[in-house]
């Protein structure tokens, strides 16, 4: 396993980001072959780098507590999971690929594994930060990841692999980041919620909308600008049961610009390249890794301070 720490980017480094948007249950056969043409096509345009959304193998079962939807889950040796690896080495591309990951019997975790372009397996990152609301019921199916924040060192770049609620934490975009990470990678499945706003007039149940879209796009534009990297949030999209996936996968660069995006209901691919200087040249204008305080931050270890 390839992961870990960076040294100096190489002067006029570039690494090309092929974001994947698609809608669940990529495992039925004619679905699986969209997904994996998905990814030539994204690798035919240049991408050294593939994402792909959260659990983009299922439907999102989440929505339901159901102890059946177990037996959906398995491991690295799963067919579905070797296709993915040998489409990274047919195409030379890293590929990050989220799964429903069978760690034993009884134990299960939402993850993510990350292929080199020559197919091997860079690693695996399972998602540390587990939601539980309505129609998002992850903690009855997910163990919290034990494997802590992690960047892989790949061929292709340092590549930080953050999994959907993780995003809304920054202290696991900075732990990422402060291991080389150069790009921030958000697999992610997340939507609104319908029986949340069925109440609500069509104005107000807009504006709501919009409010929840802008403070995601928002958190990830902040993850970007106070870490001086690139990150990319890669969405499922469609209807499942009452959530409607919101789709906007989208690329960051350093200073928090939007510099790729795509719309809210199409299955799309979207490349983007991204110079690697630009962290450099970022961090040297904004120095907030510089000016870090760590002597100041012990509170952080605690839950609340009051």
């Amino acid at each position: 396993m390839a992961e870990k720490k960076s040294g100096v980017a190489e002067k006029g480094k570039r690494m090309t980001l092929g974001l994947v948007q698609i809608s669940g249950n990529c495992l039925r056969p004619e679905k699986f072959t969209r997904l994996v043409a998905m990814i030539g096509e994204a690798a035919e345009k240049g991408a050294q780098v593939v994402v792909l959304p959260e659990l983009m193998l299922h439907d999102y079962f989440c929505i339901e507590e159901h102890s059946a939807h177990f037996d959906l889950a398995h491991g690295l040796e799963a067919e579905p999971m070797r296709k993915l690896a040998d489409k990274a080495r047919e195409h030379k591309v890293v590929l990050v690929a989220p799964f429903f990951e069978k760690r034993a019997p009884g134990l299960y975790h939402n993850s993510a594994a990350v292929y080199e372009a020559d197919g091997k397996l860079a690693g695996v990152y399972r998602k540390m930060h587990i939601p539980d609301d309505p129609g998002f019921y992850e903690k009855y199916y997910f163990t919290p990841g034990d494997l802590g924040f992690k960047n892989f060192a790949t061929s292709r770049g340092n590549v930080g692999v953050l999994i959907c609620w993780d995003q809304w934490f920054p202290e696991g975009a900075r732990l990422t980041a402060m291991q080389g990470a150069e790009v921030l990678c958000y697999p992610t499945a997340i939507g609104w919620d319908a029986e949340e706003t069925q109440a609500l007039q069509p104005e107000e149940r807009q504006a709501l909308h919009d409010k929840q879209l802008d403070a995601w796009v928002t958190m990830h534009r902040s993850h970007a600008i106070a870490n001086g990297v690139y990150v990319t949030a890669v969405n499922r999209v469609g209807r499942e049961g009452h959530l409607q996936f919101w789709g906007n996968s989208m690329v960051c660069d350093p200073g928090g610009e939007i510099i790729g995006r795509l719309g809210a209901d199409e299955e799309a691919i979207l490349v983007v390249d991204c110079p690697i200087d630009d962290i450099e040249t970022t961090r040297r204008t904004w120095p907030f890794l510089r000016d870090r305080r760590i002597d100041g931050y012990d509170g952080l270890l605690r839950r609340f301070l009051v």
